[in-house]
């Protein structure tokens, strides 16, 4: 969502709010119903920052930032990935040079310290996931123009995205509201005003998707406290169970996660079984012999979503966990002590 360097734009003047709503015969009555988008802009504006990211060589790209506890803002770890300089612009106009405290690519967070304006307010977390068909916007400065809206509603919860820095992140929200190049870090907000997620890349037309708050939650105050945040690590390589899949491995449903590999020396490594043959099912390669997890500490998985977040919200390195898997025909449970995820390569 960031800018790369050839996309990089300066614009001038001041931003502009889009806001959605209906048209109403009367115009007046249009615009009470839009009052609650409103109300809600005014707020957070204040909190909401534009981004721009500098390297040796000159700008390196753009996006936005909110404040998240005082003097922290928090945005995408692809935004000011490579920076040498990172510069905020507050609602009023005036910019000011943000440090980089911590960033994690794994879930593409990231923490910078910055010196505030006084009537600029910590945004709260949403304390749970919101449910779909909440109404939502997203706040921030899309192609380079500060201090846009656009609106929404939940599309989806609990979604697995590859970040653009092609590393899985479970458990994000998917939304309706327009995000562009330039919206990532930014807040995916609720008419309360709180943050339900950290936009941080379209799909496609009208699909958008955001971190989590509670994801969230747990990564910024490490990247604030040490600069880098540890994700738990099972070691495995899985698949999810499609019928083909269920078909191949006699199973009675198509749910669980199935366990294609183990490499050696991951924390799974003599604990769980990854495939060991084929099968082929209505003219389909189908891996066989491999463990199929269907609960983690006693909480049924049934998809690779879950189990990615469940890791993800309710494990930390060290960890010993409950893996129930169904293997052999038989249902068993095995403990596994989770490792740290390797640092990127």
């Amino acid at each position: 969502m960031d800018y790369s360097r050839r996309r990089f734009l300066t614009v001038a003047g001041a931003g502009i709010a889009a806001f959605a709503g209906c048209a109403a015969p009367d115009g007046d009555a249009g615009l009470d119903g839009d009052r609650p988008f409103v109300d809600l802009y005014e707020a957070v504006s204040p909190s909401v920052v534009r981004l721009r990211v500098y390297d040796s060589r000159g700008p390196l790209g753009e996006g936005s930032g909110w404040l998240s506890d005082d003097g922290v803002l928090v945005t995408n770890a692809h935004v000011v990935a490579g920076a040498d300089t990172v510069r905020a612009q507050f609602a009023n106009g005036d910019w000011t040079e943000a440090e980089i405290l911590g960033s994690d690519p794994y879930s593409d967070l990231a923490a910078l310290s910055v010196d505030p304006p006084v009537d600029a307010d910590p945004l709260p977390l949403l304390d749970e996931q919101p449910p779909v068909g909440t109404r939502v916007a997203a706040v921030g400065a899309p192609l380079g123009l500060a201090g846009s809206l656009t609106s929404g509603v939940v599309s989806g919860v609990n979604r697995t995205i590859s970040s653009i820095q092609n590393f899985t992140i479970s458990g994000a929200v998917q939304t309706d509201a327009a995000v562009n190049p330039g919206n990532s870090g930014g807040p995916l907000l609720t008419l309360d005003g709180d943050v339900a997620g950290v936009v941080t890349q379209a799909g496609a037309e009208n699909v958008g998707f955001a971190i989590s708050a509670a994801l969230t939650e747990r990564v910024v105050p490490e990247l604030v406290e040490t600069g880098s945040y540890e994700h738990s690590y099972l070691g495995v390589r899985i698949l999810p169970v499609t019928p083909l899949l269920a078909a191949a491995n006699d199973l009675e449903a198509a749910r669980g996660v199935y366990v294609s590999a183990v490499p050696e020396g991951s924390p799974a490594d003599g604990v769980l079984q990854g495939g060991s043959g084929t099968e082929t099912v209505e003219g389909s390669p189908q891996p066989t012999g491999g463990d199929v997890i269907v609960a983690l500490d006693g909480t049924r998985v049934e998809t690779t979503g879950q189990l990615g977040t469940y890791l993800a919200l309710e494990t930390s390195p060290g960890d010993t966990i409950a893996v129930t898997v169904r293997r052999d025909g038989e249902r068993r449970t095995v403990d596994v002590t989770l490792g740290t995820r390797p640092a990127p390569r």
